[in-house]
């Protein structure tokens, strides 16, 4: 399928996966760009907007901070985010669709300033005050993706090898329930592309993967449904959805290993909020 965030196994660029101290400060204004856009994009979440209208407001943020959209650089993607609402995964195009009372949104967006690329992703879940266990159901499903998110960085944090970030990510979903994590779709390395190599699994592997040290940049983004994993690409040839009609949430963060730690690039502060809760404390970019 075409080459929107995230990816696939075998969709990744192939540039050397450790940057210089100098590449990751100039990662520093794509990331808080990417995180205005998301900041803007929750804000605007509720009944009766377009998921067009939030791709807009994300658009402008970005903009704003003089940076462009990395999602419109992949060949036939003209939007700024992707918008999966309920049973899409991920890769949804904003459009026409009305966000409705109980709908489970999540919005993947990236910005690129001066050549350099981020990468984030929310889920956020409309209130519906006549539907509290679906809303409470729904919300679950979000805590527990975006918290395997946090795993998943607390464990980069101390890793010798990358691919131990996914059996932590697998470990605790595993731990809170009957969850699904998709396998079709991972996160990847980033820099001047938004898909570098490596493949970064949310779920337990064979292999060790590269040896985690400074200069390695992730974006992690774990996919989890609240049934199976199976999917299937909607007639629009991107958006993604489960073919059990499950619903589903995406987080992603990109996350800047260097010499005195790591640091989430599309965090306001760092990741520190949801790390130090997890023994690790994030130490800005010199």
């Amino acid at each position: 399928m075409p080459g929107a965030s995230p990816c696939s196994p075998a969709d990744v660029a192939r540039p050397s996966i450790y940057k210089t101290p100098e590449e990751l400060r100039r990662m520093i204004a794509p990331g808080l760009a990417t995180l205005a856009s998301l900041d803007a994009a929750r804000a605007a979440i509720r009944p009766g907007v377009t998921t067009l209208e939030v791709n807009d407001i994300a658009d402008a943020a970005i903009r704003r901070l003089g940076g462009v959209s990395n999602f419109q650089m992949v060949p036939g993607y003209r939007h700024t985010v992707c918008a999966s609402v309920n049973d899409d995964v991920v890769h949804g195009i904003p459009g026409s669709r009305v966000i409705e009372p109980g709908d489970i949104v999540s919005i993947d967006s990236g910005a690129d300033v001066g050549g350099w690329s981020g990468d984030s992703a929310i889920t956020v879940v409309v209130p519906d005050p006549s539907r509290p266990e679906l809303v409470a159901a729904r919300q679950r499903l979000s805590d527990v993706t975006e918290e395997s998110m946090w795993r998943g960085i607390a464990q980069l944090a101390v890793a010798r090898r990358l691919n131990e970030v996914g059996a932590a990510i697998e470990d605790y979903v595993e731990s809170q329930g009957d969850y699904g994590i998709l396998t079709d779709y991972i996160g990847h390395g980033i820099g001047r592309s938004m898909h570098e190599d490596p493949p970064v699994f949310n779920y337990r592997v064979r292999a060790k993967g590269p040896e985690v040290k400074p200069g390695l940049v992730v974006a992690i983004e774990p996919m989890i449904t609240a049934g199976g994993i199976e999917t299937f690409t909607r007639d629009d040839d991107w958006t993604v959805a489960t073919v059990d009609g499950s619903m589903a949430s995406h987080w992603e963060h990109s996350v800047a290993v260097h010499r005195d730690g790591i640091w989430v690039l599309t965090a306001a502060d760092g990741g520190l909020s949801r790390l130090a809760p997890l023994g690790i404390t994030p130490v800005p970019l010199a």
